[in-house]
């Protein structure tokens, strides 16, 4: 993690505005989103930077599926990261209730996380975005203002069916994907092999 990971001419969207990164699990996202943190702090220094870390980390069939941005780069002490010991409520529940109780306590936590984060961010890096807004507990619209207010925002956020597209959980995921979508200065989409 000590080398740097690539640089801002590298990456497939510019660092200014808001950029969201979605694909299926496993297709290079969180990658992506900590190259354009290596390469943010490379370029303009650490300070400022907000990191929000929301992505479970599970294991099916022996491959690591999730995992937070500090695998790929190192998160400068400087930086605010707010890291959320996320449920994966899909993975992890017997029933969609146990699900659902799953995603409100990510909601509430996840909050916890924003009420610390500084007023005024200049860089925000947020990774698995709409693991909170699983439930209707969570606050979209205060992510998606406190990710306008900064010089740049890079989220990613899962979006396929492999995990169910009728379950309750999804719908909502679904839901808050399309508000990130609404906000977002651009969109990458990647593939299952990490291609756009």
């Amino acid at each position: 993690m000590s080398e740097p990971i690539g640089s801002a001419d590298e990456l497939p969207f510019p660092l200014r505005g808001t950029t969201l990164v979605t694909g299926p699990s496993n297709a290079g996202k969180t990658r992506l989103t900590a190259r354009a943190l290596d390469a943010w702090v490379a370029d303009r220094g650490a300070e400022g930077v907000v990191v929000l870390e929301f992505a479970p980390e599970i294991e099916r069939d022996g491959v690591l599926l999730g995992g937070r941005l500090d695998r790929f780069v190192e998160v400068p002490d400087v930086a605010f990261h707010g890291i959320l010991d996320a449920h994966a409520p899909r993975a992890a529940a017997s029933d969609e209730t146990e699900a659902r109780e799953l995603a409100a306590d990510n909601a509430e936590r996840a909050r916890s996380i924003l009420d610390a984060a500084p007023e005024a961010p200049g860089a925000v890096f947020v990774n698995d975005a709409t693991i909170p807004f699983q439930h209707e507990a969570g606050d979209l619209d205060r992510l998606r203002s406190y990710c306008g207010d900064a010089d740049i925002a890079v989220l990613n956020a899962f979006e396929s069916d492999e995990l169910g597209a009728e379950h309750p959980v999804t719908r909502r995921e679904r839901n808050a994907l399309d508000g990130l979508q609404d906000c977002a200065d651009r969109h990458v989409g990647l593939d299952a092999d990490g291609s756009e």
